[in-house]
């Protein structure tokens, strides 16, 4: 749900991009002729329901700043380096009468013909700048949006559902519509293929464009999807009912949750064939915590072992949530991410995503309190969905049927969105579209992540091209970067059969890379077949 930020400056350089030559319309000329072709699209642009800003002359290199202030001061959002030479455009566009989206279009110098939109994360109205950015040191007319409201919290959402309607889908629909106008009419000429990039909240997103607005895109790059929204939200929420408060007896403190992770490695680690800190496939660990449980001669006190109480904790936590009548709310959160979870899920305190929205989208009640969460509660917010905004749809055949690519990944030691929910959805697709991996891959392939985090992070290796800092250091190639192999996906048709990723000494590309691994196309799994070497992508192969 929510979706880490980096603010690394990145060059073009990608040979797959730099196959095709950039529009210098403006940029050729300079400053001069890059304020020009700004004053003039502020001018002379009009589209239905739509209000410019203001369009501004960037040059590569200026620290674009934001404003601090208010409800979009929550999105914390630093000073993003221009890549590249661009127009950055920001516009009002209206969607109700009661409702409006913030939209901006940056238009970079190097453009190569190719658009792109970006996503949002968390209940989220918060623009994505630094993706912005990373489109643009790539060549795309890339923009993004604030999803129908600024900062960070759902309060926005009470006793107005268009400002519900713009989160769940017209925002980012109408985001793409105005976007293609805006490059067209600025370039004058229209663009070749249309792309998206977005993780979390973004990844739902993608695919509910996927689903509902078919034509949209050519290409879309989906992260750890919040699909089954609602449900992911009560699941969400129910953390603080199993853990309970911190005075609890149930409750388990971060130093004991990582005596669980320690216990998880020992079980789980090596299933993989080799003992790395990652399980490359938590679907395979079937963790036993009761070789934790504390014997009477045991002080009450004790770092070494847990409680009863507190056994049976961890058991719920690693237990899929059930609703009315035994149906399944959300699966099991993965094993592996109890590290960042003690800060995030398993803190006693209220999830805010999970309050904010029973509040002030399914309920309309600024009283309703997160200890009251129930079988009851989550079933009515499934019931409810907005706007269809839990985004299960598995019939993607229109999409299919007129060309589009879908790559999907995940992080398997994601800490807000358990990597399990994936595969199921890629399940239903399969089974609702009756087409078996081999077919589904002529349009539709997931990647599991090993040891990453939610949409980033962790300690696997993470850096597969989805941000920025997931290129830094890294020479560009398609096997490495989702975004670019998409392209070429698209426009060449050579798909991914596994994505690189790579992992730099603690997370810092001036001390050099520590090891690279590539990740299988579902359903295959990565297996170490040579321990002695696993930090080399050579020591795994892909098995069923």
């Amino acid at each position: 749900m929510h979706l880490k930020h980096w603010a690394t400056p990145v060059a073009f350089a990608a040979q797959t991009l730099a196959q095709s030559p950039p529009w210098y319309g403006w940029g050729s000329g300079g400053s001069s002729s890059g304020n020009d072709a700004c004053a003039s699209i502020a001018h002379n642009f009009h589209y239905a329901n739509t209000t410019i800003n203001f369009a501004t002359h960037v040059p590569a290199g200026t620290n674009i700043t934001f404003d601090q202030t208010g409800a979009v001061g929550t999105c914390g959002q630093g000073p993003q380096p221009a890549p590249v030479d661009l127009c950055r455009i920001a516009m009002l566009v209206k969607t109700s009468a009661i409702s409006n989206i913030t939209l901006e279009a940056w238009l970079p110098t190097n453009w190569t013909g190719r658009f792109l939109s970006t996503g949002n994360g968390g209940l989220g109205g918060c623009i994505q700048y630094t993706d912005i950015a990373y489109g643009t040191s790539l060549g795309f007319a890339t923009v993004g949006a604030n999803n129908g409201h600024n900062g960070t919290s759902g309060d926005a959402f009470y006793m107005n559902t268009e400002i519900v309607a713009d989160f769940a889908y017209r925002s980012m629909h109408t985001g793409v519509v105005v976007g293609k106008a805006i490059t067209k009419a600025f370039y004058k000429q229209d663009y070749k293929k249309s792309y998206y990039l977005g993780c979390s909240t973004g990844g739902r997103q993608g695919f509910k464009e996927v689903q509902d607005f078919p034509a949209d895109f050519d290409g879309v790059v989906v992260g750890a999807p919040a699909v089954a929204f609602n449900n992911l939200s009560s699941w969400s929420g129910s953390f603080l009912l199993k853990t309970g408060a911190t005075n609890s007896p149930t409750w388990l403190s971060p130093a004991e949750w990582a005596l669980v992770h320690a216990d998880i490695l020992t079980q789980c680690d090596g299933l993989d064939g080799v003992k790395d800190g990652i399980i490359e496939d938590p679907d395979l660990c079937n963790y036993y915590p009761e070789t934790l449980q504390c014997s009477p001669s045991d002080p009450t006190n004790s770092t070494t072992c847990l409680t009863a109480p507190k056994i049976n904790t961890v058991r719920e936590v690693f237990s899929p949530y059930y609703g009315e009548n035994g149906t399944l709310v959300f699966p099991r959160m993965q094993p592996g991410s109890e590290l960042s979870d003690a800060y995030i899920y398993y803190t006693g305190q209220p999830f805010p995503y999970t309050t904010d929205w029973m509040r002030y989208a399914i309920l309309n009640s600024t009283t309703w309190q997160a200890s009251e969460l129930n079988s009851y509660y989550a079933a009515l917010a499934h019931r409810i969905n907005p706007y269809n905004i839990e985004t299960w749809n598995g019939d993607l055949s229109a999409f299919k049927n007129r060309g589009g690519k879908v790559l999907h990944y995940h992080g398997q030691a994601d800490s807000i969105i358990t990597s399990t929910n994936s595969p199921r959805y890629y399940g239903h697709v399969s089974e609702t579209m009756g087409l078996p991996p081999k077919d589904l891959d002529e349009f539709y392939r997931f990647f599991r992540i090993s040891g990453m985090d939610h949409c980033a992070g962790g300690v696997g290796a993470w850096e597969i091209g989805q941000t920025s800092a997931g290129t830094a250091g890294v020479t560009r190639t398609a096997q490495n970067n989702v975004l670019l192999r998409m392209v070429e996906w698209v426009e060449k048709g050579e798909a991914p059969v596994t994505v690189t990723g790579t992992k730099f000494v603690n997370d810092t590309v001036s001390l050099g890379v520590d090891f690279v691994r590539n990740h299988c196309k579902f359903p295959l799994r990565n297996q170490c077949v040579d321990p002695a070497n696993y930090k080399k992508p050579e020591a795994w192969e892909c098995v069923m």
